[in-house]
């Protein structure tokens, strides 16, 4: 059974929505945490709704955080733990996702998803084994999992754009040209790539604005 993701929502600047942005936050972080984007960002996208999803489950050591799934080297869990949580943390996403497409009435086209560090890496597990593709992934500063199942379980090839700073100390920087590697190797067609010089573990000006040019582009706006 699916767990309802607790969101945070922001209409479209225009009052018309005709497509929708949604964040994926990371480790021990909220919805909150990345619906501080839909500002700069709205008056560039003004026809473009912003969903923001608490992750499923309560982080341990962050009282006001959440987390999609364990992880080992931090909680102490084991990989069983971890990949049974992301598991069902993807059915959650499935589900979330799914709700939003029926009640706002969009086209798996008009959604674009933006996720940041463990964020990243439910969407880059999710989003491929959806039947039907989305407009695009902006992924931050995380990683792609079990890249070697990516090539028998994918479903479908949304546009991906990688984005890593180069001072990167919890998620290394060579995880982007892994993951790039990896979904090219699966057959796609679409993955960008972009490095924010001089940035850790965080999205920069730069890469910032390398997203918005992608999600305009890839919503049909650019």
């Amino acid at each position: 059974m699916t767990r309802v993701l607790k969101s945070q929502r922001r209409e479209p600047l225009s009052g018309e929505m005709r497509s929708a942005v949604v964040f994926l936050h990371g480790y021990g972080a909220n919805g909150a945490d990345l619906m501080g984007l839909a500002d700069p960002l709205a008056e560039h996208l003004p026809d473009t709704a912003f969903f923001a999803p608490d992750a499923p489950e309560n982080c341990p050591g962050a009282p006001m955080g959440f987390q999609w799934f364990p992880i080992p080297w931090i909680d102490g869990s084991s990989e069983e733990e971890s990949r049974a949580g992301m598991e069902r943390a993807a059915d959650d996403l499935n589900a979330y996702l799914d709700g939003i497409m029926v009640d706002e009435d969009l086209l798996p086209e008009q959604v674009m998803v933006f996720g940041f560090s463990q964020g990243t890496m439910m969407a880059l597990h999710v989003l491929p084994r959806r039947e039907d593709p989305v407009a695009g992934l902006c992924a931050f500063s995380g990683r792609l999992l079990e890249g070697e199942l990516l090539k028998d379980e994918v479903v479908s090839r949304p546009p991906v754009l990688l984005v890593h700073g180069d001072q990167d100390d919890v998620v290394p920087v060579q995880s982007l040209p892994e993951a790039a590697e990896a979904l090219q190797e699966a057959g796609w067609s679409e993955v960008y790539a972009h490095i924010q010089k001089g940035t850790a573990h965080g999205i920069a000006p730069d890469g910032l604005q390398v997203a918005l040019a992608f999600m305009r582009d890839r919503l049909g706006l650019g």
